[in-house]
């Protein structure tokens, strides 16, 4: 850890003790988790107890306090993605990574995550690849994406670029709402 680095981060900040959730972001963004001397100097930069910071460590569940993979995968195992199949995506990306939900691969290279819902239950059900969601999934096309991130890297994960023209909406008649 680069103890100037995160001193960088707080002063991006003011030192403002307000901001100390938005400071934690930046560090686990920068070091793909939470390392205690990095909490450790929030807390002496912001003039807090050190306890405060590990409690929003450990109360958030964006945070980790463990090295996570170069590649984070996240499978939706929430209402709409369990329905259609999100457990099953998971229990198969378990198998293929060869690690449990929540853990790491040894290499380093992949972490992966069963979360309870990401809002995209549209999208049911949704794998996020290197904070690149991925809809209407199948077990076959999750293992065809992370063996994509094994050998390509994070730019094989972006999702295709649209395709589809959108014709612009034709007037909408508002005859029958009564003027003002």
């Amino acid at each position: 850890m680069n103890a100037q680095r995160v001193i960088e981060i707080i002063d991006g900040y003011g030192a403002d003790r307000t901001a100390s959730l938005a400071i934690l972001q930046d560090v686990q963004r920068e070091y793909n988790f939470l390392p205690r001397e990095a909490m450790e100097l929030v807390a002496v930069h912001l003039d807090l107890p050190v306890g405060h910071i590990y409690q929003m460590a450990t109360f958030f569940s964006a945070f980790s306090l463990h090295p996570k993979g170069e590649h984070i995968c996240k499978v939706c195992v929430g209402t709409a993605c369990h329905v259609k199949g999100g457990a099953l995506i998971l229990e198969t990306l378990e198998k293929e990574l060869r690690i449990k939900s929540g853990h790491t691969t040894a290499d380093g290279k992949f972490s992966l995550e069963g979360v309870r819902c990401m809002g995209a239950c549209a999208l049911a059900p949704i794998v996020v690849v290197d904070d690149q969601p991925h809809g209407q999934m199948t077990t076959n096309a999750a293992v065809k994406l992370v063996n994509e991130a094994k050998v390509n890297g994070p730019e094989a994960v972006l999702p295709p670029a649209p395709t589809a023209v959108v014709a612009p909406r034709a007037g909408v008649d508002l005859s029958a709402v009564p003027p003002r």
